[in-house]
């Protein structure tokens, strides 16, 4: 019996067998206009719930051009500015007043330590609070280079970040989002922590409980959606006449212009030279990925596990899927 040919292979199925992928959703629009909202698998491989597209996900760091658009919102509103300090005096944040950070540097991961490696403070004292995890991580782990000399992916900058919007807004970080960003994109549904008809997540086939303390992750990794919420949100950030963008032209293309340390990366965006910008998520059992294309396609997409390749794999599937509609 002759083999299927290369282009009657269903990449979905042969996504998901590759990869041991028990759900994965995904959202597509062009030009603003939702193309296709669909998911397969289960969310749940012990109670065999089919997955469908108003399941939700932990988003992992795709949270995090959502608390870079919050403060671009601050900054247009003139509560802030880019090369603000975050600690001091003249801060935001208690801290080491000589330290030379700002608002920019934790943006775009330059702010010299805490990078996500085995020392990552956001995964460590469980336990603790935002600001007794700031204290404890301020007095015993130090920065490794001077504020805008490299890059280094940082949780705890973005961390950070949250508490600026809580300390100008007089607001939780959750609900001054929720208000200011997402209701307004039409993702109100989103939530910090724990949503409702939330997926089961797996390592390796076995459910995978998330003992971290997900909800201290708010403003670097800590919301929830499905897909379609997600893709709201891009839409309304991605420069494009439909719909209306919430934040100004300039405030847009700041956001989305690479630092000078690493120009991959600008404030909360992953960026290249062709246009496009984007940001992916990953978290035991969880992987996540929202893009913006130049050529006026926003997709977003998660699957609920994580393995080696999976974000790369995720990434290529969804542009083929993309040029398809």
């Amino acid at each position: 019996m002759p083999s299927a040919r290369a282009e009657e292979i269903d990449p979905v199925k042969q996504f998901m067998s590759d990869h041991k992928v028990p759900g994965l959703s995904f959202a597509i629009a062009k030009d603003g206009k939702l193309l296709k909202q669909q998911a397969f698998g289960f969310a749940n491989l012990e109670t065999r719930e089919a997955l469908v597209p108003l399941h939700r996900f932990r988003i992992a760091s795709v949270s995090k051009p959502i608390t870079a658009s919050a403060l671009f919102l601050l900054i247009e509103q003139e509560k802030l500015t880019l090369d603000a300090p975050v600690f001091g005096e003249r801060g935001f944040i208690e801290g080491p007043k000589e330290s030379k950070i700002t608002i920019r540097h934790l943006l775009t991961h330059t702010s010299g330590g805490w990078t996500n490696n085995d020392r990552d403070p956001m995964f460590q004292k469980d336990s603790l609070n935002h600001s007794e995890l700031i204290a404890w991580t301020l007095a015993n782990i130090p920065p490794d280079h001077e504020p805008g000399k490299a890059y280094a992916y940082s949780n705890f900058g973005y961390c950070l970040l949250g508490r600026v919007i809580e300390k100008i807004s007089g607001q939780s970080y959750e609900e001054f989002v929720r208000k200011n960003i997402l209701s307004l994109c039409g993702a109100e549904g989103m939530t910090i922590g724990k949503g409702l008809r939330e997926v089961c997540y797996y390592t390796d086939g076995k459910p995978n409980t998330y003992k971290m303390n997900v909800p201290r992750m708010d403003s670097h990794g800590g919301w929830i959606g499905t897909p379609g919420e997600m893709l709201a949100f891009a839409l309304h950030v991605d420069g494009f006449a439909q719909p209306a963008d919430l934040l100004k032209e300039e405030s847009l293309k700041s956001m989305t212009t690479p630092g000078a340390v690493n120009e991959g990366y600008a404030c909360g965006w992953n960026v290249n030279t062709h246009g496009n910008y984007w940001h992916s998520g990953s978290l035991p059992g969880l992987t996540s990925l929202l893009v913006r294309t130049r050529g006026g396609d926003c997709w977003a997409a998660c699957v609920n596990t994580r393995g080696k390749g999976l974000g790369l794999a995720l990434d290529q599937l969804m542009w083929k899927i993309a040029k398809t509609d």
